[in-house]
């Protein structure tokens, strides 16, 4: 069964844990990432309300931590997602989860 990881990124903090992670676990040089945390905002709403989301965005490089995995452990950008917004699983559990989430959800397919 084909797996993947989730993105939850209605609370994305945008602490850049997750790129600072995959950077170390892959030794991936200055200027390049396999995880980068986009920032959409902040703008103010014309309800004076604000915009602002910070939205992880696996790169070709993320291959999901096959050796992590290899290991029976889960991907190192899951394991120190400080706001707990990922998770890796079955795309079938992960489809379920997204449904439950219903906005602001996105799963990566390595």
């Amino acid at each position: 069964m084909k797996n993947g990881l989730l993105i939850d990124y209605r609370y994305c903090s945008g602490c850049h844990s997750c790129e600072i992670a995959c950077k170390n676990e892959h030794d991936i040089p200055l200027g390049k990432w396999g995880i980068k945390v986009a920032e959409d905002g902040p703008w103010q709403l014309p309800d004076g309300t604000w915009h602002w989301n910070c939205v992880p965005v696996p790169t070709e490089l993320c291959d999901l931590c096959a050796d992590r995995m290899a290991q029976g452990k889960e991907p190192s950008c899951v394991q120190h997602c400080q706001a707990k917004v990922m998770r890796y699983g079955t795309l079938e559990d992960l489809a379920k989860v997204a449904d439950e989430i219903g906005e602001k959800a996105v799963i990566f397919l390595p």
